[in-house]
């Protein structure tokens, strides 16, 4: 299935390590490092103190700049999942055949920034704090087993095949065992001094700004950027007018009509870049009421979106357009997708949708209405956050789609705090817009749709499958793929998960969401471009300790 393959028996991961500005000696030699602040923007509202980078919520995972103090094991390319990670704490990373074992192999000559040496007990450690408190271990939750160090090597058990989460384990940022260990109570730590490997290290916090300096010792060469600055913004608004001024040279927003909105303002310097991956936004769709129980409804309202439309209109064009039958985005997920599907496109066929509600016994009343099998006029209502502006924008092209149907569809605002605790987990929607998780396979996309694994009744908290799909085969294919150690048994498993996706609608993909940045480059170069994705062009991600390394003052 996979036209790069991952070999049998133990998995080696390793990369050359290669700096661009950045000098491999550590000895604090500014090696040309400009004085310029390079800012980074965030339209996150003011922060609270808390420094805590394991800590959900907290203000230096809300802004990023938890990752450029704390780094991770390896350094992955989100916009190309399949593509090998590169070392950074971890010289390697060796998987068993079944990926239930992972063997970490530390990097040396590694201090973190009060001159302690980082050893394989700090990252045994930090794995094993996750384990030991479920509030901070949201990528590995009752997966973990025995975690032990073993000739300088820690290895990592889990319960459960992480064929499908080795990513997962690659970004976790570790901390020190010496500071953390003497912590009583590590997930309210507020984390105050920040002692890091990373290449800078905390300088003054407020709520509205926070500043770092370089870490002089950094074991990858002292970085050319002078100083680094994260300020918060109270809103997307307020961070585009940031970016457009120069106020934030760095950060990542939704701006509609961003070419004329953001790059026009000086087309020499201001950028806006998007990258590929598995990330999609999907319409979920509840599969246990009316009218979306009903699998022909789904079908019937998969071929009256206009995806074209619904990503230049409501997109920008910054979405890209799915369009493979199967809602993998492409060209990333090519080597995934079922013989039987391979060039299948999604269209527009309204006269097919109305063929398939025929069939399925639904008719027509005088007036043009839609009428279910049961003899109940079709109608629905999709709804997603006030001020979500793509979102919203979709949901009326959608119900546009659905009113050539006879459906009755409308579009409703909803508080934002209301669909985030009350709407999307108890289910209290007919059709919403939401994310799914990236990841190296589409097995992330996938099960956040119809994993029976998650699957939840109405009215209780569904971390996924918010849509309450359950079908067993389903089930058991997500579970087959994830376990599996041949690529043969993976696309098995992945062929019985699509024919259900194709034929069951259970949820509707509609555009691929790729990771997207703005930056400036009036201060510094070297961010990921269009020409150069190297990695995610997002500061808030452990990426960042690597685009840093990467960045140059402008001549």
């Amino acid at each position: 299935m996979r036209k790069r393959i991952l070999a049998a028996g133990a998995v080696l991961v390793a990369a050359g390590l290669v700096f661009t500005g950045c000098s491999s000696n550590s000895g604090g030699d500014d090696g040309g490092a400009s004085s310029k602040v390079l800012v980074v923007g965030m339209p996150n509202g003011p922060q609270s103190p808390n420094q805590n980078p394991l800590a959900t919520g907290s203000a230096s995972l809300s802004l990023g700049y938890a990752f450029v103090v704390y780094e991770s094991l390896m350094q992955i390319n989100e916009l190309h999942p399949t593509d090998d990670p590169t070392p950074w704490l971890a010289e390697s990373v060796e998987w068993n055949e079944d990926s239930t074992q992972a063997t970490i192999t530390p990097r040396e000559g590694v201090k973190w920034s009060d001159g302690e040496e980082f050893t394989a007990d700090d990252i045994a450690f930090s794995v094993q704090l996750r384990k030991d408190n479920p509030e901070l271990n949201i990528d590995f939750p009752d997966q973990y087993g025995d975690i032990s160090v073993e000739d300088g090597k820690v290895v990592v058990n889990f319960t459960t095949s992480q064929y499908v989460n080795r990513d997962k384990l690659y970004k976790l940022l570790i901390v020190p065992e010496h500071i953390w260990a003497e912590v009583d109570n590590p997930v309210e730590f507020t984390d105050d001094e920040m002692i890091g490997t990373g290449p800078f290290v905390l300088d003054k916090f407020t709520s509205q700004s926070v500043s770092l300096k370089p870490n002089a010792d950094y074991w990858g060469g002292a970085p050319k950027v002078g100083a680094l600055r994260y300020d918060t913004f109270n809103d997307n608004n307020g961070l585009t007018t940031a970016l457009t001024t120069g106020e934030a040279q760095w950060g990542w927003t939704f701006i509609p009509d961003y070419e004329n909105t953001f790059i026009a303002k000086n087309p020499e310097h201001f950028h806006q870049v998007a990258g590929g991956g598995f990330g999609a936004d999907v319409l979920f769709l509840n599969n246990e009421t009316k009218p979306f129980d009903n699998a022909a409804f789904r079908q019937a309202l998969n071929l009256t979106m206009d995806r074209e439309e619904i990503s230049k209109k409501a997109g920008y064009g910054v979405w890209p357009t799915i369009t493979s039958v199967t809602g993998i985005p492409t060209p990333t997920g090519d080597a995934f997708i079922a013989d039987e599907f391979q060039g299948q496109e999604l269209s527009v066929d309204v006269d097919a949708a109305k063929q398939i509600l025929t069939d399925a016994g639904y008719t027509w009343d005088g007036s043009g209405a839609l009428i279910d099998p049961d003899g109940e006029k079709v109608s629905f209502v999709l709804t997603n956050p006030a001020g979500w502006s793509d979102y919203l924008s979709a949901l009326d092209i959608i119900a546009a789609g659905a009113k050539e149907l006879g459906a009755e569809a409308t579009v409703e605002a909803a508080v934002q705090d209301t669909w985030f605790n009350d709407i999307i987990p108890f289910g209290n929607f007919q059709a919403t817009l939401h994310w799914v998780d990236n990841g190296s396979t589409p097995w992330n996309l996938y099960s956040n749709i119809m994993d029976g694994a998650s699957y939840v009744p109405l009215g209780e908290t569904a971390n996924w499958n918010f849509g309450r799909y359950n079908n067993q085969a389903v089930t058991d294919a997500l579970a087959a793929f994830k376990a599996a150690s041949d690529d043969a048994a993976r696309a098995e498993a992945m062929q019985t998960i699509q024919e259900a996706y194709v034929n069951d609608a259970p949820g509707l993909v509609i555009w691929q969401r790729p990771a997207v940045a703005q930056y400036s480059t009036v201060n510094y170069t070297g961010f990921p471009t269009d020409e150069d994705p190297y990695a995610n062009p997002q500061p808030t991600g452990p990426q960042a300790a690597l685009i840093l390394s990467k960045l140059v003052p402008t001549e």
